[in-house]
């Protein structure tokens, strides 16, 4: 496939690859079979992968656009780049000739250890400097746009300087990336720290949208959790509307889903309320609230970083 301008045009109606529905996708694989136009694999579960999910993204491949969608870039991060990592993604996409590569606006380790997270960064002056000049060698590696993904969040830096639209707008300003626009995260960041959802959404340079993502939250009472496990909730879908009517234009749309994952047929259904939605139908979904206790955090992080606290001073 010749590199398509994802600016001016759209890859249509995509879902996640995901391997509950390698064995439908194996017997269903034609576009007129499976109802979606695209597919959108996560980059580290094909990369070193030379067995069947790899032998299956290169089937479809020959029906469907792919996109490649990453989650260990760890683009804000302190350390300096994989360059092992991005050499793999390179001989990768010369390969499976995507139609994007995206990641997310987020670090995802420290000293090389992986947590497997999508972390939240301070969005400062000194962390846009870092991040650009970062941009600019993945994308002079690569020899494309990355396409950087809104991250969903669950606590900010007191030190920030801008707010997240402004930080992506400046990246996109000084680097030439693009956005993956995640109308779920909006929502639930939102709902986390207090913001105007809409306010958001105006605030990004539209033109560089190439991307959104759907999905579904978990209702926790007070906060938000991006857990990709429920339908998508009606104020999604308003973003959603909100998004394409400000861009003008269709945006090539994709709806994530990761756990307690439906049917593919079923899967499909909820995606294409997506053309639903822009006609004007917007479902009507109550939230679901689910237990608030709290649960241990673990993270590869706190199990092998060795940190050294200082003694208090004991009362006399």
């Amino acid at each position: 496939m010749s590199q398509i301008d994802l600016t001016k045009t759209s890859l249509g109606y995509g879902v996640g690859l995901r391997a509950c529905h390698f064995t439908w996708l194996a017997q269903n694989i034609l576009p007129e079979q499976t109802g979606v136009d695209w597919f959108e694999a996560i980059t580290e579960n094909i990369l070193d992968h030379q067995g069947y999910a790899r032998r299956l993204l290169f089937r479809l491949r020959e029906h469907y656009p792919i996109v490649l969608h990453g989650v260990s870039m760890s683009i804000g991060s302190t350390d300096p780049i994989n360059i092992s990592y991005l050499t793999k993604l390179k001989k990768l996409e010369q390969e499976l000739a995507p139609a994007l590569v995206s990641d997310h606006l987020c670090w995802t380790g420290l000293q090389s250890v992986n947590s497997h997270d999508l972390l939240p960064m301070p969005l400062t002056n000194e962390s846009l400097v870092h991040v650009t000049a970062r941009i600019h060698q993945v994308q002079e590696l690569l020899q494309r746009p990355l396409v950087l993904e809104n991250p969903s969040t669950y606590m900010s830096f007191k030190q920030n300087e801008y707010q997240e639209w402004e930080f992506l707008s400046q990246l996109v300003a000084s680097t030439g990336c693009q956005l993956l626009v995640d109308v779920n995260n909006i929502y639930v960041s939102s709902i986390n720290h207090g913001f105007d959802a809409f306010e958001y959404l105006n605030g990004l340079p539209l033109s560089a949208v190439v991307q959104c993502h759907l999905a579904g939250a978990t209702d926790m009472g007070e906060y938000l959790i991006d857990t990709h496990d429920k339908p998508v909730h009606s104020n999604v879908w308003q973003l959603y509307a909100a998004l394409i009517n400000a861009c003008n234009r269709p945006i090539s749309t994709l709806l994530e889903w990761d756990a307690d994952i439906p049917a593919f047929p079923e899967l499909v259904a909820e995606l294409n309320l997506a053309k639903q939605v822009l006609k004007g139908s917007i479902p009507h979904r109550d939230p679901i609230v689910t237990a608030t206790d709290a649960l241990p955090i673990s993270t590869p992080l706190a199990q092998q970083l060795t940190v050294t606290v200082p003694e208090l001073p004991v009362e006399q």
